[in-house]
């Protein structure tokens, strides 16, 4: 009867409450990496690294700050009254940043593993780009490996869910205020888009740290991204207007069309978005 009753409790284990701890230690996981990718940014003055964000920009666009979760609201001159839901939370040029975030719990329903090396083996969520990325981001990494610079995918997708985990995370940690230094509210992720990603070299070295920018494999992304319609979100000089450290693995998929023009104007999203709302007068 004994034996009966462990085999159905180690059954009923497995069943539920066994499978949390791994959720949890995953978060502590990510906790971890973005804690310490933070620690090495190359512009410590702002405080910022791959989903930190602190001061504002000049041009309405980027949106780092959510009040949409309990606990995890806004405040202060960036608070809840400057921020607003994106229309088009699915097109491929949606700005999300410290003025615009994604509507409650948007979920990309396009998602895809894109069939590129990344630093894990694991097919999990943050392996996951949205279709269209996806599919560019193999061919700008069979472009890479020709010219003999293989790269590989440190981080693309995130959901709201395991966002809002990570950034409540760091306020139990470190409280809200330090936490707004360096971790984006649920909703205002580039990563929550689906159309994001980190990248680093093959042998997972620099990952999402400082030392990547002075890789070969940087210099080639910033001259290339832009054929595969991709982007250098945050590129370097430019933190005044995007309100991010300078990040030369983070890679933001926009279209062709849109990276040749911001490429060739040294643009920012930013100021990409502003120079199209002037010119339709809105």
């Amino acid at each position: 009867m004994k034996k009966a009753i462990l085999i159905f409790a180690v059954a009923a284990c497995l069943l539920s409450a066994c499978g949390k701890p791994a959720d949890t230690a995953a978060v502590k996981q990510d906790v971890q990496k973005e804690k310490q990718n933070s620690a090495g940014s190359s512009e410590a003055s702002l405080q910022n690294s791959g989903e930190i964000t602190a001061s504002t920009p000049t041009v309405s666009g980027r949106s780092n700050s959510s009040n949409a979760d309990k606990g995890t609201s806004p405040s202060g001159k960036n608070g809840a009254g400057d921020i607003q839901t994106v229309a088009n939370p699915t097109s491929t040029d949606v700005l999300v940043n410290k003025q615009h975030k994604l509507p409650e719990n948007y979920a990309p329903d396009d998602l895809v593993y894109p069939n590129v090396r990344f630093t894990f083996k694991e097919k999990i969520e943050k392996r996951m780009m949205r279709k269209e990325a996806a599919q560019a981001l193999e061919k700008l990494f069979k472009a890479a490996d020709k010219d003999g610079l293989p790269l590989a995918g440190v981080s693309a997708y995130r959901s709201h869910k395991r966002q809002k985990a990570i950034f409540e995370a760091y306020v139990q940690k470190d409280g809200e205020e330090k936490a707004r230094t360096y971790s984006a509210y649920p909703g205002t992720s580039e990563h929550e888009t689906g159309l994001a990603i980190d990248v680093t070299k093959s042998d997972g070295s620099c990952a999402a740290t400082g030392c990547f920018a002075g890789t070969p494999e940087a210099k080639w992304l910033a001259e290339h991204a832009h054929e595969f319609g991709f982007i250098i979100r945050y590129p370097k000089g430019k933190e005044n207007i995007t309100g991010y450290s300078y990040e030369p693995w983070h890679l933001r998929y926009v279209g062709q069309p849109a990276a040749d023009d911001m490429f060739k104007n040294d643009l920012t999203f930013e100021e990409y978005a502003e120079q199209l709302r002037v010119a339709s007068g809105s």
